[in-house]
């Protein structure tokens, strides 16, 4: 392999001569091989829509002339065609504050734009980086790419999901089966009102990450190393926000108080809070659906569901919910990370966070798994699940808890004793009824009718 020389202020450095990084981007790579995690792909394109947007802001400001600005830009849209994706090879494991991968995407946009110019033109700290430091890009880029994420990919997944639920619940509005609590037999529902209850739990969860997003909106960029604004200019920040919010269509704001804006990170504890509250309907949702395609024919097998591939390498003809159990696996990853984010955000020492890179990549990473798997769960599972009416009557029948509609009739006690008897016995509520002289047969069969109970 070929190499070139590329120089910092600690000296110079050997450099793949292919690649277009430099100095402080290769000592990284050689200072923390550390892991498989590389910083996530939707963080370098926000943190590449942030170095547009400063470019542009330091040309009205007059701090950067047309040339520079332009040269910056061109570059920035080559990364975020994705041209120039294998330039941004840093581990998540580094310098707490981010500055490796600032710096990487610093370097990657001055040595570029040298290239395109013929000539050296673009430095990474004095022009690609002017008016910032990575203590206020860094959290910047983390928002920026936690709010394009959850509105580009985790928001569309969940309108999926809730339309294909809502036309099961319309499709089983009438489909009488036996409800359960404690996971034992209560009184009757129907499918529909049971898909209600998870549509509701997708639409509630929606509007809760809806809801968490406004703290995200707010933009540090601008505070530079400990939030007073050194070597910033005055609407600097405010001119950044308004061409992010252009570029994105997103309605980012400028932080009113920079202090709290790169020492805090509540805003991302607080939306990834309910990303958790997602995960922990998902797995509800998921754990329904495995219980009632159980069988399928020693289990409740009151549903039918996608067979999507074998399910055994020893027992031939098995097929297993996968579907459901990548749902739960996303879930029990995303309440992990939430405990990962919480800690790391309880450790804004003085005026930095220096936990920001895992903060972002867990954050992200619940972002893109729960946007999967929905999707997954969504077209091979949910869009497929067909009722088995006749399981469901058959278990309606042999219920015990429809004994619920007899107490108006003759009272909790009575009631009690005509269930207990029935189990006792093996045989009907309306034998155990009768046999107790509680009730002729025609005074039975106008009392027990469960399709009035749901």
């Amino acid at each position: 392999m070929e190499f070139r020389m590329e120089y910092d202020t600690m000296g110079k450095v050997a450099v793949p001569a292919h690649c277009l990084w430099g100095a402080q981007t290769q000592r990284s790579l050689q200072n923390f091989s550390i892991g498989e995690e590389k910083m996530p792909h939707s963080l370098i394109e926000a943190f590449t829509v942030l170095k547009r947007a400063c470019a542009s802001a330091n040309l009205s400001l007059n701090r950067l002339d047309e040339t520079h600005m332009k040269l910056i830009q061109r570059v920035c849209d080559e990364i975020l065609a994705g041209t120039l994706s294998d330039e941004f090879p840093l581990s998540v494991w580094q310098t707490g504050s981010g500055t490796q991968t600032n710096m990487n995407l610093n370097e990657v946009i001055a040595n570029r734009g040298n290239q395109l110019a013929a000539e050296s033109l673009l430095h990474p700290n004095d022009h690609v980086n002017l008016s910032q430091s990575s203590n206020d890009t860094f959290p910047t880029a983390m928002h920026v790419a936690a709010v394009t994420e959850i509105q580009h990919h985790l928001l569309p997944a969940l309108e999926e999901m809730s339309d294909v639920l809502i036309r099961l619940e319309t499709e089983n509005q009438d489909v009488l089966k036996t409800g359960r609590t404690h996971l034992q037999d209560a009184v009757p529902i129907t499918f529909g009102q049971e898909v209600s209850g998870w549509r509701s739990m997708i639409d509630h969860a929606k509007a809760m990450i809806i809801q968490s997003m406004d703290g995200l909106y707010e933009l540090a960029l601008g505070g530079t190393a400990v939030g007073t604004g050194l070597n910033s200019p005055p609407g600097f920040s405010d001119a950044v926000t308004s061409e992010i919010s252009i570029f994105t269509g997103l309605p980012f704001r400028s932080s009113p108080n920079k202090f709290h804006a790169l020492t805090a990170k509540d805003a991302m504890v607080f939306s990834h809070g309910a990303l958790k509250a997602l995960a922990a309907n998902l797995m509800k949702i998921a754990n329904d659906v495995r219980w009632l395609a159980s069988g399928p024919r020693c289990g409740l097998g009151e549903i039918f569901i996608p067979e999507n591939e074998p399910g055994s390498s020893i027992m031939p003809g098995k097929v297993n919910p996968t579907q459901c159990e990548a749902v739960t696996m996303v879930a029990v990853q995303v309440m992990a990370n939430d405990t990962a984010i919480s800690l790391a955000a309880s450790q804004g020492n003085f005026q930095l966070n220096v936990f920001m890179p895992v903060c972002a990549y867990n954050f992200l990473q619940s972002v893109r798994l729960l946007t999967d798997v929905m999707l997954s769960f969504t077209r091979r599972c949910l869009s497929g699940i067909r009722p088995n009416q006749n399981k469901m009557a058959e278990n309606l029948k042999r219920s015990l808890m429809t004994v619920t509609a007899l107490t108006p009739y003759v009272g909790y006690e009575n009631g009690a004793k005509i269930a207990k008897k029935a189990f006792a016995e093996n045989i009907s509520l309306k034998e155990a009824a009768m046999d107790l002289h509680l009730f002729t047969e025609e005074e039975f069969d106008r009392a027990f009718r469960p399709e009035e109970m749901v």
